[in-house]
């Protein structure tokens, strides 16, 4: 009954996965470059950066303000006079009305303003870094849960190649039994076998669904249950990655160098910024101004005054209490700091890709040893089912060359998936990453 409920479920996942959506590696890659909340995160903190850099910003253009007001007051007044007489008014309101437009410019301070608006180019320049490298690292995880899902399917074929063993050696040992020549003791052992492969087999099923769950929250789909079948059934590794050549597009082309790179600039621009206030500063200010007055007492009834002011500012701090010298310290040391954030950087992806280059080259040989060694274990195989057929082999060491079998199928998919990895490791330290997406 067990085996027949197994069989069931079994016959229904294969149903499920024949009937849902099929899904390329670019597939994955562009809905996941669509829907990804970090991605999206990543692009609103670029255009934060881009809106950023205007002209305005930077303090080129003049400031224009325009101002209006209305007010009044209303008072009781009394004056004692010199001759002995008082004189009051109460309730007297007053009222004054004024509006102006005003406009400020700096025509110098140091070239502040010039090494602002570079500063905000390189920070413009910086999301957009921040955005591809986000990127990268979202494909790369894309990549490998693809090709993860794959090799999960991959073993899942295992299993069931061996269940259909299983059940093989099931029916010859009850033919040889309802025969004679075997014992029940036989016919129970090899449906034990059967048993136990049918259990891995369901629990493989639970990790390939595990494996469409994590692709499906990658890619940030709204049905993260969805089902789906990947276009490809094999990992394919590429063996013509060349350790000089990766090396040389590492240094050149890494954006986490490449932001620590932008980094220092900016420093070295806050650097600038700080010493154009020893610079002397020019500024000029035109506006014009109306104002209309009335009064309810004295000699005149209302006042009105309009007309332009213009005026130009120059000025030079002389001392601030030695916080300019302070400043500047601190922003050498600053440079300092980025300078040696990026020799770590970069020495810290010169070992990374001497490491995992190291790993990869191993990975290739050993698949092709575990190619050979599949090929062996699938000829003992053949043979030892054939003796088995015949009496001359016991179930026990049946078991064993099956079992072998089977490991050397899991050992290379397990070495080629690793291999698959490291190459993906290569690419998003060399630059190319994105060459998956196409």
């Amino acid at each position: 009954m067990r085996l027949l409920l197994l069989n069931i479920s079994l016959l229904s996942f294969s149903l499920i996965v024949n009937g849902q959506n099929v899904l390329r590696l670019n597939d994955c890659i562009s809905t996941g470059l669509e829907n990804n909340f970090s991605i999206l995160v990543a692009r609103n903190n670029e255009a934060i950066s881009k809106n950023n850099f205007t002209a305005g910003n930077a303090g080129y253009l003049p400031k224009l303000d325009l101002t209006g007001r209305y007010g009044g007051t209303i008072n009781n007044t009394t004056q004692n006079l010199t001759d002995g007489t008082t004189s009051s008014s109460s309730g007297v309101h007053n009222t004054a009305a004024n509006a102006g437009a005003s406009i400020g410019w700096t025509i110098f301070d140091g070239f502040s303003v010039r090494t602002t608006y570079k500063k905000l180019n390189e920070l413009k320049q910086l999301g957009e870094l921040n955005t591809q490298l986000s990127v990268e690292n979202l494909v790369s995880e894309i990549i490998a849960g693809y090709y993860n899902y794959i090799q999960q399917i991959q073993t899942l074929a295992n299993f069931e190649y061996a269940l259909t063993l299983s059940r093989e050696r099931l029916r010859i040992d009850k033919d040889r039994y309802m025969l004679g020549s075997s014992s029940k003791l036989q016919v129970l052992q090899s449906q034990v076998y059967l048993n136990a492969d049918s259990s891995k087999l369901s629990r493989q099923g639970e990790v390939v669904r595990a494996a469409q769950v994590k692709l499906n929250e990658l890619m940030a789909v709204k049905d993260l249950s969805a089902t789906f079948e990947s276009a490809d059934s094999l990992i394919e590794v590429n063996e013509l990655l060349l350790y000089e050549k990766l090396l040389d597009a590492t240094l050149a082309g890494n954006t986490s160098l490449i932001i620590a790179s932008k980094n220092k600039t900016v420093s070295e621009y806050d650097y600038k910024i700080i010493t154009s206030r020893s610079y002397p500063y020019l500024t000029m200010s035109t506006g014009y101004n109306y104002a209309l007055s009335t009064y309810e007492t004295g000699s005149y009834k209302n006042q009105t005054v309009n007309g332009l002011n213009y005026g130009l500012t120059f000025g030079m701090n002389i001392f601030d209490g030695f916080n300019q010298r302070r400043s500047i310290a601190n922003s050498n040391i600053e440079i300092q700091n980025r300078e040696l954030k990026y020799l770590e950087i970069e020495q810290g992806i010169r070992a990374d890709l001497i490491a995992i280059y190291n790993v990869y080259g191993d990975k290739l040989r050993l698949i092709k040893l575990e190619e050979q060694n599949l090929a062996t274990a699938t000829e003992n195989l053949d043979i030892a089912l054939e003796r088995y057929k015949l009496g001359s082999l016991s179930g026990l060491d049946l078991r064993e060359v099956q079992k072998s079998l089977l490991d050397a199928k899991d050992r290379l998919l397990s070495i080629q998936y690793q291999t698959k990895l490291a190459e993906i490791s290569l690419k998003l330290i060399s630059g190319p990453i994105m060459e998956y997406y196409k």
